[in-house]
């Protein structure tokens, strides 16, 4: 059957932002019951952190529907470092990447003919991803007009984010939309949401 999780992934933070941010969410999420200070790593399976926020007492008010009483949420992941997420279990390439100057889309995963990356047109990007992780800056040339593009302006497809900050809802119901915008709001950054099973 497997774990199922939902992520929020900021994608508008720095990496040097990122943890003083994630401190304030965690706060912010104690203060409303969300969450708990206390940690677990139970039915956690977030890959670059092993325990996570145990749910706290009004956990009920971040999903759409709290009816199933058998229904027990597992942590909350808070990850903090620049990195790509992917929604898709052993999925590490997005399928696609459009140009934010030109709207070209770069076909990576050629679904339903491929179900494997162009590694030849996937290069560059992950040259990109790379240089960004570990400096904070990467970019791409767009094969169409050859701009050279900062890696984190490109509209990757759906389930693949990059992000300096995450946090993995483990086991919870599906996040109510309200949820989701106040969320959103007290990051203060645009964000993306993925969904997945480990």
């Amino acid at each position: 059957m497997g774990d199922f999780f939902e992520r929020i992934v900021d994608v508008e933070v720095t990496g040097e932002e990122a943890g003083s941010l994630a401190k304030q969410m965690v706060d912010w999420m104690v203060s409303e019951g969300l969450i708990m200070r206390e940690m677990s790593r139970e039915g956690m399976y977030s890959l670059t952190v092993d325990d996570g926020y145990k749910p706290g007492p009004n956990w009920e008010r971040a999903v759409a529907d709290s009816s199933d009483s058998s229904w027990i949420p597992g942590p909350v992941a808070v990850i903090v470092g620049r990195d790509y997420h992917v929604g898709g279990q052993g999925q590490s390439e997005a399928d696609s990447a459009t140009c934010p100057r030109c709207d070209t889309r770069t076909v990576i995963i050629d679904y339903p003919v491929e179900l494997e990356a162009d590694q030849e047109a996937w290069q560059p990007f992950s040259d990109g991803i790379a240089a960004w992780k570990e400096t904070g800056e990467g970019s791409v040339l767009c094969p169409a007009c050859g701009a050279s593009v900062p890696v984190t302006e490109w509209r990757f497809g759906d389930g693949f984010a990059l992000g300096a900050l995450a946090f993995d809802f483990w086991g919870w119901p599906p996040l109510g939309n309200g949820f989701r915008a106040v969320f959103s709001e007290h990051l203060g950054h645009r964000t993306e949401e993925q969904s997945g099973k480990f």
